[in-house]
């Protein structure tokens, strides 16, 4: 009997071991369950903030949409488009509270890179960009025509642009296949691995510009990975090697979608000059203009210019006199744009003696153009539809952008700089003249011969804006963002041109730069 006890005692230690084995076991797969339980909450309670931020994203952009259906007048007073990070502005702006958590609030904050007056990056800003601040890649192949050499030109000013990845951007774009200078068309593509052809067309977004020779992703984008428009302190090391005006590579200096609004402050129709109905244009002429203006703008249609000798300028006489003004003729004469009327000479059959012709001089003279061209310019027009695309916003471009204009001069560019209004949505107030991009030949910075190559590539705004939002929640769990280009010459609500998603890239941005806990 004794022998028997002695052996079931190490029998009975040995299943205690087992059970304590056994709970050691259970409790280790109860805690891992546990926290894959609560791994799987916090993902699916992730998602759902993401799926939520992407509303809060969204928000964003139609807020931005309503608040560029207002007028100027109504946009100014909210606080403009530039920087406007108050109660009616772009900063921390409320969308809902949680019915569940009311102190979980969701919001938006609308961000665009802050730049000095030449354009150099430096830091943020609460507000829009207009898109004519930037060249216009879409547009390029039009530009020769124009000026001849005015694409390569305008890229030229790029930092880091050679003329080899200019004539290769250009060739890439437009409709043929002749090969520029330094360019390159779908015969070199085609030898790639793997082969492709050029666009030879407009492109749809500016990552294709990865598929031109020469151009890579450090030149596009710079230091800014995360495309946020600001060198976060994860990309300094990057922008360590980078002059100032490229830390965001050449992304913050290119569009392909600016263009600017055609018609008048009321939003009608601005006259046309070259329209070839002459009866039709005298009529529209006279409900904007007066009879010696009409009369002369038609008369200049009909014989086009005229240059007098010495004898004939004394003579000359001004529209207002009477002479048979028959509409019924064909134009003989096509204006290339609105100053071609400034200090003109133009004929018109003498009523008193059907042998002899008068002088006429035009109504629109260089003595008098700070009274005549805002009138001239607000309500007239050469270019046909309601919008005008590609030209260069003189008032917020940057030093370089606006370097690469036809006809520009540094000392003109110091004087420009130096004048303009730089951050007003609406530059000018009382000064109708500020109003539009020829105020600099009014105010004298550059000759009338210098402002007629210039203007076709300069505006005094643009009408279609980009709109970087960021969807986010004051506890910091979940943020989006997306890039909205939004077009203000769709009336009556601006459309979206383009939309990209970018939650996937970091925001960069802290909560309390996004107005975390405002009061709005």
């Amino acid at each position: 009997m004794k022998s028997r006890r002695r052996m079931s005692q190490p029998r009975s230690g040995f299943l205690l071991l087992i059970v304590l084995v056994v709970i050691v076991l259970l409790s280790l797969a109860a805690y891992t369950f546990t926290s894959l339980m609560i791994s799987e909450d916090s993902s699916s309670r992730l998602l759902g903030r993401q799926v939520q931020t992407k509303y809060l994203v969204d928000s964003g952009v139609d807020y931005a949409r309503l608040y560029l259906s207002g007028d100027r007048a109504t946009i100014r007073e909210k606080g403009g488009l530039w920087d406007n990070p108050g109660e009616r502005g772009f900063r921390g702006v409320m969308v809902g509270v949680d019915p569940n958590n009311p102190e979980l609030i969701g919001r938006f904050t609308i961000v665009a890179p802050g730049m000095d007056n030449t354009g150099i990056p430096s830091g943020f800003r609460y507000g829009l960009v207009d898109e004519s601040t930037k060249i216009n890649l879409n547009t390029l192949p039009f530009v020769d025509n124009w000026y001849p050499g005015g694409a390569r030109q305008l890229l030229m000013t790029l930092p880091l642009m050679t003329e080899e990845i200019a004539d290769a951007i250009i060739d890439f774009i437009d409709a043929d296949d002749e090969t520029r200078e330094y360019g390159c068309e779908s015969s070199y593509y085609s030898g790639q691995n793997p082969g492709y052809r050029a666009k030879n067309g407009p492109l749809d977004s500016l990552d294709e510009l990865l598929l031109i020779r020469g151009v890579t992703p450090e030149l596009l984008f710079g230091a800014d990975w995360n495309r946020n428009g600001v060198i976060d302190n994860q990309e300094l090391g990057d922008a360590s090697g980078l002059d100032a005006d490229m830390l965001l590579g050449w992304a913050n200096y290119l569009t392909l979608f600016s263009k600017e609004s055609n018609l008048n402050s009321e939003r009608l129709r601005r006259v046309n000059l070259n329209n070839p109905d002459l009866e039709q244009l005298y009529t529209d002429l006279r409900s904007s203009f007066n009879q010696e203006w009409s009369k002369f703008i038609v008369q200049y249609r009909i014989n086009g210019p005229f240059s007098p000798n010495e004898q004939e300028i004394a003579n000359a006489v001004r529209a207002s006199v009477p002479f048979d003004l028959d509409t019924s003729k064909e134009a003989a004469y096509t204006f290339t744009q609105i100053l071609d009327l400034v200090d003109a000479y133009t004929t018109a059959p003498d009523p008193e003696n059907p042998e002899k012709t008068l002088v006429l001089r035009s109504p629109i003279a260089t003595l008098t153009l700070g009274i005549d061209l805002p009138i001239l310019m607000s309500s007239a027009t050469t270019f046909e539809g309601d919008t005008i695309p590609g030209r260069i916003n003189i008032m917020q471009a940057p030093k370089l952008i606006l370097a690469g204009v036809p006809g520009m001069t540094e000392e003109a560019l110091e004087r420009i700089l130096e004048v303009r209004e730089f951050e007003l949505d609406d530059p000018g107030g009382t000064d109708l003249n500020r109003q539009f991009e020829t105020w600099i030949l009014v105010e004298g910075i550059v000759d009338l011969t210098t402002m007629r190559t210039m203007l076709p590539f300069l505006c005094a705004r643009g009408s279609v804006y980009q709109a970087e939002v960021v969807g986010f929640f004051d506890d910091g769990i979940g943020t989006g963002r997306a890039e909205a280009i939004i077009d203000t010459t769709a009336l009556p609500i601006p459309r979206i041109l383009f939309w990209r998603d970018k939650s996937h890239l970091q925001s960069g941005y802290s909560l309390d730069v996004l107005g975390v806990g405002m009061r709005r």
